[in-house]
């Protein structure tokens, strides 16, 4: 199968010494979704950004490999990363409130992609923008060209901030927490449409989520992330069914089952916090919190096969 993004042991810091991301790598081919889950602060975002050369002024990032197609991220100049993102290549923030500019109106900004990048005039670049606010389920697109960020609600946003992204084609969608800032009923409307468009468009999604349900709901392929690595990788069949890294079991334990949780007890939960990751760090992050652990957990820790396509980092025997 081609891989339209190939990363293999990318690595991303910051001045102050702090590692975000330590030897990542995943990949993610054409119509499939891969999913990169692990709790608040522990690198995904900074893997996407890292991708999109997005980081801030004084963040390094180096890869053995970091290839989108046939292009190599790591030598592509700012100019090749500007032909690339929003082309071929799209991103959808967080937060839409504070990716969409407030002082100018939905078309104004959809056209612009296109107009930039195709060199589409701005009639036909509102009729495409019009097509695509139709298409991610808004209605009276025309209408809404004309309106601003803060008269729509945050799911219309998000809606918005999804048709942006496809105003070019891209190859790849990757999809920061699509759903965070909104309720049950739109986050369940937002991923069916995201389904959807990926079917219709053949879309690599890489969708990054601390929701353990999106990625059941969502994923063919899973990456399970802790302290800036990927402790836990493979299908999300074979990751569901067998969750061998003690993180990956942790998260799982955590989500309450209808019919087997039983009532007014705690819910489940990991001891201990994340630690600080430095230039320096050494051995298994998670071994403060872990009820596995030994000496060896301070040294290096192996990459195994669990099953055939499911890789986990750790110390413990998997026989």
């Amino acid at each position: 199968m081609r891989h339209v993004l190939d990363i293999v042991n990318l690595r991303t810091g910051f001045a102050d010494g702090t590692e975000a991301v330590r030897g990542v790598s995943l990949q993610v081919a054409r119509g499939e979704t891969h999913c990169l889950v692990g709790e608040s602060g522990c690198g995904k975002s900074v893997t996407a950004l890292s991708v999109m050369n997005l980081l801030p002024r004084g963040a390094r990032r180096s890869a053995d490999v970091l290839r989108f197609q046939d292009h190599d991220l790591t030598r592509a100049s700012d100019r090749d990363m500007a032909r690339l993102r929003g082309v071929k290549m799209a991103m959808i923030f967080q937060e839409p409130m504070t990716s969409l500019n407030p002082a100018y109106t939905i078309g104004s900004q959809m056209a612009e992609v296109l107009e930039r990048h195709r060199g589409a005039s701005r009639a036909q670049a509102l009729e495409r923008a019009a097509m695509l606010l139709g298409r991610v389920g808004i209605t009276a697109p025309g209408m809404r060209l004309a309106q601003y960020p803060h008269q729509l609600s945050g799911g219309l946003r998000q809606r918005v901030m999804i048709a942006m992204a496809l105003m070019c084609e891209p190859e790849l969608l990757i999809a920061d927490e699509p759903t965070t800032a909104l309720d049950v009923t739109v986050q369940a409307q937002i991923l069916r449409l995201l389904q959807a468009l990926q079917a219709e468009f053949g879309l690599a999604l890489l969708l990054i989520t601390h929701d353990l349900g999106i990625v059941a709901r969502m994923a063919q392929r899973v990456s399970v992330m802790y302290a800036g690595e990927v402790v836990e990788s493979g299908s999300a069949e074979a990751v569901f069914a067998a969750p061998s890294h003690p993180y990956t079991q942790g998260l799982l334990a955590c989500i309450p089952v209808p019919g087997k949780t039983p009532r007014d007890e705690p819910l489940g939960s990991i001891p201990g916090t994340v630690p600080r990751i430095g230039r320096d760090f050494t051995g298994c992050a998670f071994r403060d919190r872990c009820g596995h652990a030994s000496n060896a957990c301070s040294g290096i820790i192996p990459r195994q096969d669990a099953a055939p396509d499911h890789a986990v980092l750790c110390t413990m025997d998997l026989a």
